[in-house]
């Protein structure tokens, strides 16, 4: 039945331009010794550090791409010794996704490649995690409201999940001033992450009534708004992909993804590239194929519906949307798959790995194995 659903939220979500400024006390009746987990941009941290006035620090931890197997066991080791209370994830998805291991992993007695899926045993956590506040600096991923965190498993060339509802924050606290003059190419991608994180949870075949009151809100507003960042700076356009970004966590998170999530996973650890940038060459190509294989008329109207809302934005016809969307995405720094690194060779090793993904699970049509790699081959 279309009216029942059930969700998984953070037990509480602060958004708005200052909130920032709330962090240390909320932080201080959460925990006293902190382990913080954050990004590679040090101006961008320094705001949060001086807030931090009733904290010990006793560790921090730099990510600086996404998240590995041997990189996060490394930390967990460390981190066990040192009387962590507290977790703050400060920065991007990888980030967040990486201070989510820590939490759940520094009070357990279980190693972490048994909890994961596909390459270990998926088993749940055996131990409540710490106190966890997720503060995103970028607006894409929506990490900070998910219950999972991916990780890159170098060895078996695939990036899985740790899922569990523990990994949901005690707190996500979401300041768009974070944001404020984020480089060009990465609010690109970063962006169209967003985006494509509120259109597949709306083409899901999982969607539902909660979803969907985020994302027909969401696609349009993502889109003009990152339209917009590419025009100029403009705290406006950064307000709104923020909150595009978290709505899309909140979707992702209770109705699935897609296809375009499907293939980015296994592709983004064959070739490293950023998973937004893989995201958003793909994005048009992904949503034609559903377009044109969907046959259950509910999902023919919704696919119906994003083309419009990008013809909208873009100024155009619905039958010249896509083409001019996928146009506009490499005008403006991202020509597609080949410029980030994708070969020949990576989208015949990711074909039948994207097939099985657990994103592609909540595609609203099942795609042949020669439809998702003309996905990758249309994207290049």
């Amino acid at each position: 039945m279309l009216g029942t659903f059930s969700l998984v939220t953070p037990t509480e979500i602060l958004f708005g331009r200052g909130f920032i400024d709330q962090l240390n006390d909320r932080a201080a009746k959460l925990g006293s010794r902190a382990l913080i987990v954050h990004g590679k941009n040090p101006g961008r941290l320094s705001v949060v550090f001086k807030s931090l006035t009733s904290i010990d620090i006793v560790q921090t931890l730099t990510i600086e791409k996404e998240p590995d197997l041997n990189t996060l066991t490394a930390a967990i080791d460390q981190g066990k010794s040192l009387g962590v209370d507290l977790v703050l994830g400060i920065g991007g998805g990888s980030v967040m996704d990486s201070a989510k291991v820590l939490a759940a992993m520094l009070p357990s007695h279980t190693d972490l490649l048994s909890h994961l899926e596909v390459v270990g045993s998926g088993l749940p956590l055996s131990a409540r995690r710490l106190p966890l506040i997720l503060v995103p600096t970028t607006s894409g991923t929506g990490a900070e409201v998910t219950r999972n965190a991916v990780i890159d498993v170098v060895e078996a060339q695939r990036k899985v999940s740790l899922r569990d509802n523990q990994l949901l924050p005690d707190l996500a606290l979401v300041d768009p001033a974070l944001t404020d003059n984020c480089p060009k190419q990465v609010s690109l991608y970063s962006g169209l992450d967003a985006v494509t994180q509120v259109i597949e949870p709306y083409l899901s075949s999982r969607s539902n009534l909660f979803t969907d009151m985020l994302c027909k809100e969401a696609i349009p507003k993502g889109l003009l708004a990152l339209k917009q960042l590419m025009e100029g700076e403009s705290k406006g356009a950064r307000d709104a992909l923020a909150q595009v970004s978290l709505f899309g966590g909140l979707a992702l998170a209770n109705s699935g993804l897609g296809v375009v999530h499907g293939i980015a996973g296994p592709l983004g650890s064959l070739c490293g590239a950023p998973h937004g940038a893989i995201c958003g060459a793909l994005l048009p190509a992904g949503i034609a194929a559903n377009r044109d294989n969907v046959v259950e008329a509910g999902h023919k109207a919704r696919v119906d519906d994003v083309i419009r809302w990008i013809a909208e934005v873009f100024e155009v016809s619905e039958g010249q949307a896509l083409q001019y969307f996928r146009e506009w995405i490499a005008q403006n720094g991202l020509p597609g798959l080949a410029s980030i690194g994708v070969t020949e060779e990576h989208i015949l090793s990711a074909t039948q790995a994207a097939v099985g993904a657990s994103s592609m699970k909540a595609n609203p049509v099942v795609l042949p194995t020669e439809i998702i790699e003309n996905v990758m081959r249309q994207s290049l």
